[in-house]
C-alpha cells in the first residue's frame, strides 16, 4: 500500500474540542464570564464569589435575561425594540397601582387573588402593547426603530401619568415572593428537587437529541464525548444549587419567617436560601423559548424570515402576522420581567426600567445574535445577560462610579459586535 493510500484511509485525528463539537462562541462567552468572576473576586477579596453575591447577581439578571430571550426573535427578524425598558416601567407602575389602589377596593385588602390578577394583567398588558407595535410595524410598514422609539417615549410618559409620578408601595405580600429575597426562594429541599429534575431533564434532552439524529442518519458525537457533555450540564446545575443552598438566611429575616410560620426562633436555628423564584421563572422561560425556537413551525418561520425575508414571503409565510406575534411575545415577556423587577424592589417609581432596553439589546448581541438577522440563540442571550450583570455588579463592588460603569458597558457592547463580525467572516456564517 502506498503512503498516499494509507494517508487517505487512516482517520483524521481530531482534538478534544472537535470531538465534543462545542460552539466556540459559547466557549468564548463562558470563558469571558469566568475571567470576569476571577478578576472581580481578586479585587474584592473573593467576596464577589461568595454565595450571597452570586445569589444577588442571579436574581438581578433574571428580568433582563427574560426580555433578552424575546429580543433574540426580534433581532433575528431584522427588527429592534427600543421600548422594552419603558414598557416594563409602564406595566410595572400600572400593575403596582392595581395592587395598591384599585384591587383592595374591589376584592378586599390582602385578598388571596390580588397577586394572581396582577400577574395575569401584567402579561396580558405586555402582550397587547407588543402586538399593537407589531401591527404598526408589520401592516403599516413603519420601521421598527421608529415605532419602538415612539413607544420608548410614550410608555415612559404614560408611566408617570398613571399615578402622577407617585411611588406605589407596598405591593401584595404574595406577589413580592416572585422577586426573590429571603422568602422568595424554593428553600433547601425544594432546591435540590429542582436541581435533580433540571439535571435529569438536561440529560434526557441530550439523549433524545442523539436518538433523533441517529434515526435520521445524522453525524453523532462519540458516546464518551456525549457523556462528558451530559456530566458537565448536570454538574453545573447541581453545583449552582449547592452554592445557593450555602447562603444562610440573615437573622432578621429568619425571625420574620419563623414568626409568620409559628415556629420558635433560636440563635442556633439556621436556614438557607436555595434557588430564588426569579431564577426558576427564568429557567422555565428559557426552556419554553428554546423549544419554540428549535421545535416549532413558528420558530422555523422566524429564522427563515430573518435569513431571507423576500424568500420567506414568497414561500407562503405571512411575515406581517409573524411580526405581530413576535412583538406580542416580546411584550408578554416584558410583562413577566416587570413582575420580577417590581416584586424584587417591593415598590415602583418612575425610574423603573430605565436603560433596560439597552441592557437587553446588549445581552442579545453579546450572546451572539446577529444584527443582520437570521442568527441567534436563546441560551446565548441568557449568558449575555449574565455577563452584563456581572460587569455592573463587579464594577459596583470595586467602587467604580456609575458613569464610568456605563462607559465600560458601552465599550464592551461595541467590542462584542466587532468580535461577532470578525467571527462570522472567518467561519463564513
Amino acid at each position: 500500500m502506498s503512503d498516499e493510500t494509507a494517508a487517505t484511509s487512516s482517520p483524521e485525528k481530531r482534538s478534544l474540542l472537535q470531538e465534543l463539537e462545542i460552539d466556540t462562541r459559547l466557549l468564548g462567552m463562558i470563558g469571558a464570564l469566568v475571567v470576569l468572576w476571577i478578576i472581580f473576586g481578586f479585587f474584592t477579596d473573593w467576596r464577589f464569589m461568595s454565595p450571597r453575591n452570586l445569589f444577588n447577581v442571579s436574581v438581578q439578571t433574571a428580568s433582563v435575561a427574560v426580555m433578552a430571550t424575546g429580543m433574540v426573535f426580534v433581532i433575528v427578524t431584522r427588527n429592534i425594540d427600543l421600548s422594552v425598558g419603558s414598557m416594563l416601567g409602564f406595566i410595572g407602575m400600572t400593575t403596582a397601582a392595581l395592587q395598591v389602589q384599585w384591587l383592595p377596593d374591589i376584592v378586599g385588602l390582602g385578598h388571596w387573588s390580588i397577586w394572581i390578577i396582577a400577574v395575569i394583567f401584567a402579561i396580558l398588558m405586555g402582550a397587547v402593547l407588543g402586538a399593537f407595535q407589531g401591527w404598526v410595524i408589520g401592516y403599516l410598514t413603519v420601521p421598527a426603530f421608529i415605532v419602538t422609539l415612539g413607544g420608548f417615549l410614550i410608555y415612559r410618559g404614560a408611566m408617570w401619568w398613571v399615578t402622577q409620578g407617585q411611588t406605589q408601595a407596598p405591593l401584595d405580600t404574595t406577589f413580592r415572593l416572585l422577586g426573590g429575597g429571603a422568602e422568595g426562594t424554593l428553600g433547601e429541599t425544594l432546591s435540590w428537587v429542582f436541581g435533580v429534575v433540571a439535571a435529569v431533564s438536561a440529560v434526557g434532552i441530550m439523549l433524545m437529541s442523539r436518538r433523533r439524529k441517529a434515526a435520521h442518519g445524522f453525524h453523532l458525537k462519540p458516546a464518551w464525548a456525549e457523556g462528558i457533555l451530559m456530566a458537565l450540564a448536570a454538574g453545573l446545575i447541581l453545583g449552582y444549587v449547592w452554592i445557593m443552598n450555602s447562603y444562610p438566611i440573615p437573622k432578621g429575616a429568619m425571625k420574620r419567617i419563623t414568626a409568620s410560620q409559628g415556629i420558635e426562633y433560636t440563635e442556633d436555628l439556621v436556614w438557607y436560601h436555595g434557588v430564588a423564584l426569579p431564577v426558576v421563572i427564568l429557567v422555565v422561560v428559557t426552556v419554553v423559548m428554546t423549544i419554540i425556537a428549535t421545535r416549532t413551525r413558528f420558530g422555523r418561520y422566524i429564522y427563515a424570515t430573518g435569513g431571507n425575508p423576500e424568500a420567506a414571503e414568497l414561500s407562503g409565510i405571512n411575515t406581517r402576522f409573524l411580526t405581530v406575534k413576535i412583538f406580542a411575545l416580546m411584550g408578554a415577556l416584558t410583562g413577566i420581567a416587570s413582575i420580577i423587577a417590581s416584586a424584587r424592589l417591593n415598590a415602583v417609581d418612575v425610574g423603573l426600567g430605565t436603560l433596560d432596553e439597552l441592557r437587553v439589546i446588549a445581552a442579545a448581541v453579546i450572546g451572539g445574535t446577529a444584527l443582520a438577522g437570521g442568527i441567534g440563540t436563546i441560551y446565548g442571550a441568557v449568558i449575555g445577560a449574565l455577563i452584563m450583570q456581572t460587569l455592573q455588579s463587579g464594577m459596583a463592588s470595586v467602587g467604580v462610579d456609575a458613569p464610568l460603569q456605563n462607559i465600560v458597558v458601552g465599550f464592551v457592547l461595541v467590542f462584542a459586535v466587532w468580535v461577532d463580525i470578525v467571527y462570522r467572516r472567518r467561519t463564513g456564517n
